[in-house]
């Protein structure tokens, strides 16, 4: 009865340590190829539908001021003091109270917060200049919302800090605004990588679930055993 209970209980591996084998994985992701092309060719397929039929276009106008002294004889602790409010104009420039300002005068159909993640205001290399950069999908309204952002924080920045109003280098002009909209290709080959991705990880977990012992190697490499006979299977035709 102790023998028949011992050979009635399943079978376990041994090998309870065991790594991934790179090279079956290779094999099996090899040996699965078709699937792999064709979940990079859908994913292509579908990034490259929403880029053409649901992706709106998007555009970038870009406005430049200068901050520094505007008197006559600038010291070199004038400088430092422009260098050092810097941070300080860029965010009265995205200021709430500026915002709110270029929504009435525009007459928006968005709240401050919405126009705030349209913008962007960057400080190249430390400079004294400031670049407003405004980015959505109307390339007239990009050029206008940089214009009476860079004229309205002038102003705010003026009654805020009473040194000097800053001097505006570049307003925005409507040939000068830049399509950033994403390229076609980005998209397909973003799609099949996905594509890709996906098929392998789905494939690797079937894999690693698939605990069935299909050649004689499985059986000495799982079960330690060693393989007395074995057999042929043989198909008609």
């Amino acid at each position: 009865m102790e023998n028949l209970q011992t050979q009635s209980q399943p079978i376990r591996l041994q090998n309870e340590d065991d790594v991934i084998d790179l090279k079956e994985v290779f094999f099996m992701l090899l040996h699965n190829w078709k699937k792999i092309f064709l979940a990079m060719l859908a994913g292509a397929v579908i990034f490259g539908a929403y880029h053409t039929f649901l992706m709106r276009p998007s555009y970038r106008a870009d406005a430049v001021i200068y901050i520094t002294n505007t008197d006559s004889m600038i010291t070199f602790s004038d400088l430092q003091l422009s260098a050092a409010l810097t941070d300080d104009y860029a965010k009265i420039i995205k200021s709430r109270t500026v915002l709110k300002r270029v929504i009435e005068e525009l007459q928006l159909d968005l709240d401050y917060k919405q126009l705030g993640n349209l913008i962007s205001v960057s400080n190249p290399d430390s400079t004294h200049i400031i670049e407003i950069s405004v980015t959505c999908d109307d390339l007239e309204l990009s050029r206008n919302i940089a214009n009476a952002l860079l004229n309205i924080s002038v102003k705010q920045i003026y009654q805020i800090i009473g040194s000097s109003e800053p001097t505006v280098i570049d307003y925005s002009e409507a040939d000068a605004v830049e399509n950033v909209t994403p390229r076609l290709l980005k998209y397909l080959v973003m799609g099949a990588m996905i594509g890709a991705v996906l098929v392998c990880a789905v494939l690797l977990v079937a894999m690693l679930m698939n605990t069935t012992l299909k050649t004689e190697d499985d059986v000495m490499k799982y079960l330690d055993i060693p393989v007395l006979t074995s057999v042929p299977y043989y198909r008609e035709h």
